[in-house]
């Protein structure tokens, strides 16, 4: 571990269980595991970024110009 400051942090039983559930290797720590999850979930929300503009993108090809704007919370 490096020299950053750590914190205690509260989990529920079942969040652990689960965690240790998910564990690429025996001696993974549950900080790589949860920075492990935090990084899937910034490439999903990219990911999903870039299928929306794909979406808006098809949508105004299809049925031309228009206010879409009530799609982006659909």
């Amino acid at each position: 571990m490096t020299d950053e400051k750590v914190t205690t942090v509260q989990l529920n039983k079942s969040v652990v269980n689960a965690l240790k559930r998910i564990k690429k290797y025996p001696r993974e720590t549950y900080n790589e595991i949860i920075l492990d999850l935090i990084k899937t979930a910034d490439e999903a929300r990219e990911f999903d970024k870039f299928v929306q503009e794909a979406q808006k993108a098809k949508m105004k090809e299809l049925w031309g110009e228009g206010d879409y704007s009530a799609w982006e919370h659909a």
